[in-house]
């Protein structure tokens, strides 16, 4: 009785073990789904049209956060998840890693609003402050980042050189009131070692392509179009 005991705990011990993986990947993959059905609707959205897709096709990485909280009373304060992707020399996109978007601000504000922001990073610089262990916009003067209002259309001379583009939209559409200085992005390393199996560091995803995921296809392939 008693080993048929012990018998039944280790199977169950086992159950319980292997389900825990896929448990733990439910918000990871809700950010990557919510990511791609971001990305759908910016390439669907009027506002985007014409300089939206060229950018995107020459971008070196693309930073999606589906959905970025702003709330306040006197101290506001912002939060999101988002993926992280990369594009490889043969063309195709890097599997995600995720980050963290945070920051605060002090003034007179109230209430709450949420927005889905794409970070498009054109240049090197860019790519390689978005590796770090914690960027924080407006910090590094060494790179640039424009946040697109209109559209780009009367803005493109500003946008030009910018290291860093961002998108953003709102429940309505497009949406140029995101204030993103001293705003920092972060690896969620958790997330990537529960999304992956093993502990892994940000740019051994995107870089290295060390792991893979086939259940982050269909964002990758959505960025190829």
């Amino acid at each position: 009785m008693k080993k048929a005991l012990v018998l039944f705990l280790l199977i169950l011990s086992g159950l319980g073990v292997s389900a825990l993986p896929a448990r733990a990947q439910q918000d990871q993959q809700q950010v990557v789904n919510t990511a791609l059905t971001t990305l759908e609707r910016m390439k669907k959205d009027k506002n985007f049209q014409k300089d939206f897709q060229p950018r995107l096709n020459a971008a070196k990485g693309a930073l999606i956060v589906p959905t970025l909280f702003k709330a306040g009373f006197i101290l506001g304060g912002q939060y999101g998840n988002g993926v992280l992707l990369v594009r490889r020399a043969d063309g195709s996109w890097s599997y995600p890693a995720f980050y963290t978007m945070s920051g605060g601000s002090l003034g007179l504000q109230i209430g709450a609003a949420g927005s889905s922001i794409l970070f498009i990073i054109m240049t090197d610089k860019g790519l390689q402050a978005m590796m770090n262990d914690q960027f924080k916009f407006g910090a590094d003067a060494g790179v640039t980042f424009f946040v697109v209002g209109a559209g780009i259309g009367g803005s493109s001379t500003s946008a030009m050189g910018a290291d860093i583009l961002a998108f953003a939209l709102s429940g309505v559409g497009l949406y140029g009131g995101v204030s993103l200085e001293g705003t920092s992005v972060a690896p969620r390393e958790s997330w990537n070692a529960a999304y992956y199996g093993q502990n892994v560091a940000a740019k051994g995803i995107v870089l290295d392509g060390q792991v893979s995921n086939p259940n982050a296809d269909a964002l990758r392939e959505i960025l190829s179009r």
